[in-house]
């Protein structure tokens, strides 16, 4: 038997076929239409397009930005904005007639690493997206932790810990707060940081390549990243104790930032010895994918 992933992007959906060992047995990828009635209907018909290449019909799951309000079913927080205040899971169940399930994005991400990627040997593992945004999931014994109101692992929408002078008021965030974590260590986040606080403008990637190229403000800039994410994953370990913290999205690909985040790890973990690895993810973009697949267990497909 297999079962579907969907990975429901701003601008692509991706979709996978994924055998009862984790194989994937298609893939196929459509740009997403910004728009909502159109979203159900290339979902519907990609879902039919990847079980006719297989030959079975299957459970599905998506990977989606957001949440669904557990008051009233409708989705929010969305940055894909047409899925916001509607009826997405009931709207989508119609639409495609197959046993469902949902899951925020990053939540799909973390599953898929703690199921059968960097975090697979870990009992509580914490997966982080460091992109455009910053968001995280928990699975314990390869099982996602939801929370009453399915927003565990929303580390992105906490104050920075432990904030030195400079960083006590922190940027507005979208969220209607101030000094967020994602102000501070999302790719558009840290790239404003740094023209604020060394008055050039540079992306995210542009930083991590000038700084290991010797560039003095682009390697300010990354000390200050690296320090304020350990911090961030500091106060994770504090809260939830996990054994591994898997890095993904775009800035996680800096080469050796999870090293210099696990070197300053244990100057604010509240323990007198550090075991939990940070580590970078190990199936890279597929990760949210696959995911979403694994949101059914194998037993049950």
């Amino acid at each position: 038997m297999i079962r579907i992933g969907l990975d429901l992007g701003g601008t692509k959906i991706e979709a996978i076929a994924m055998d009862r060992d984790g194989a994937i047995l298609h893939r196929e990828r459509i740009p997403t239409p910004r728009a909502y009635d159109a979203s159900l209907a290339a979902i519907r018909d990609l879902v039919n397009r990847v079980e006719d290449a297989c030959g079975h019909t299957a459970a599905v799951g998506i990977g989606h930005p957001g949440s669904l309000s557990p008051a009233n079913g409708l989705m929010r927080n969305a940055n894909s904005t047409w899925l916001n205040d509607r009826p997405f899971f009931e709207d989508m169940a119609r639409t495609l007639d197959r046993p469902l399930r949902l899951a925020n994005d990053a939540d799909c991400f973390a599953l898929s690493e703690a199921v059968d990627g960097a975090g697979r040997d870990g009992h509580i593992v914490f997966g982080v997206i460091l992109g455009t945004g910053v968001g995280g999931g928990i699975v314990i014994d390869k099982r996602l932790l939801s929370g009453a109101q399915r927003i565990a692992g929303e580390w992105g929408h906490n104050p920075l810990p432990w904030p030195q002078a400079h960083e006590v008021l922190g940027p507005r965030c979208w969220c209607g707060q101030r000094g967020c974590i994602e102000t501070w260590l999302s790719g558009p986040g840290m790239a404003a940081r740094h023209e604020a606080e060394e008055g050039d403008a540079r992306t995210a990637a542009a930083l991590f390549s000038a700084a290991a190229s010797g560039d003095p403000s682009a390697r300010r800039s990354i000390t200050s990243y690296t320090d304020r994410l350990a911090r961030a994953l500091a106060s994770v370990c504090n809260l939830i104790d996990p054994d591994l913290i898997v890095l993904g999205g775009g800035v996680s690909n800096a080469p050796g930032l999870a090293e210099a985040v696990q070197a300053r790890l244990p100057a604010h973990v509240f323990s007198d010895v550090v075991t939990t690895r940070i580590v970078r993810h190990h199936h890279g973009d597929s990760s949210g994918v696959r995911g979403a697949a694994w949101l059914w267990r194998a037993e049950e497909v």
